[in-house]
């Protein structure tokens, strides 16, 4: 199992049975014989009759045409479903690194090598799956223990494939979800303890457009900085307390306090990345 988020497998369409035949391979109007052309008041009720029959027999087979298959889970989940509820069931877990090794070793009769690998595919590749990676939880093993931290690029990339699919998914009500995403993007980051560089070099995509809500997540994530800094160095010189503080610019002391403790979770960041003096001992 590979450590990337797979790429996305479409999901099988129905089979379209077609419309049916209306006349034979080649014969048009222009073909037809003058002689078998009915008169003009006869070919117009001989027509609507056509129609309303074609009509009729299209809304009888439209039923069995349209209705959409009832999804086939594989037998191979449900199998990993009755045995590992924690990870299969109801609630999807990030699965740890070598899980199918794991699975191989705990079941050596129970599983099919190919199945279980096109199983943990259709899994590792659901929406379900890729949410819970795009929360940034815990790879868990079979135990349901975390046991390691979902890498960043893992949890950036299943963040763009959960946008991407709600984005294009049918009968949604018109929402902007970027905002959400960019949000979500630097968190993600935040949590990372990487530099800017070093995580845009780590996410950076061959897609202009993906790169672009990158940049768009940072110019954000740049001006709320710069606003809760200003905040902090304000509040510091003011000499008051929080309550005082907030009530003289008309704020919300329980707003201002987080503001107040980003600014100062990011000077410490900003701190421990800039490199230790070497000077003359």
């Amino acid at each position: 199992m590979t450590e990337s988020v797979p790429e996305v497998v479409a999901a099988p369409q129905p089979v379209d049975a077609g419309p049916a035949p209306v006349a034979a391979a080649g014969e048009s109007a222009a073909t037809t014989p003058v002689t078998e052309r009915p008169a003009r008041q006869r070919g117009r009720r001989g027509g609507k009759d056509r129609a309303s029959r074609n009509t009729e027999n299209a809304a009888a087979a439209a039923p069995a045409s349209s209705a959409p298959a009832a999804p086939r889970v594989h037998p191979v989940l449900e199998q990993l479903a009755a045995l590992y509820p924690h990870l299969f069931g109801a609630v999807f877990r990030p699965l740890k690194r070598g899980i199918f090794q794991d699975l191989l070793a705990a079941h050596p009769d129970a599983f099919e090598r190919e199945a279980l690998k096109v199983a943990l595919g259709i899994h590792t590749r659901s929406t379900r799956y890729l949410q819970a990676v795009a929360a940034g939880e815990k790879r868990h093993d079979l135990q349901g223990q975390p046991v390691e931290a979902m890498a960043p690029e893992h949890v950036h990339h299943a963040l763009l494939e959960v946008y991407r699919r709600r984005k294009n998914q049918k009968g949604r009500a018109t929402e902007d979800l970027l905002p959400k995403l960019r949000n979500r993007m630097m968190a993600n980051f935040e949590a990372s303890g990487f530099t800017r560089e070093a995580y845009t070099e780590l996410v950076m995509s061959r897609d202009d457009a993906v790169n672009a809500i990158l940049e768009e997540a940072f110019a954000e994530w740049s001006a709320r900085n710069a606003k809760a800094e200003a905040l902090l160095r304000a509040f510091e010189a003011s000499g008051s307390t929080l309550e005082q503080f907030a009530d003289m610019y008309g704020m919300d002391p329980r707003a201002t306090g987080q503001q107040l403790e980003r600014a100062r979770k990011l000077a410490a960041r900003a701190a421990s990345a800039q490199p230790a003096s070497t000077g003359a001992a």
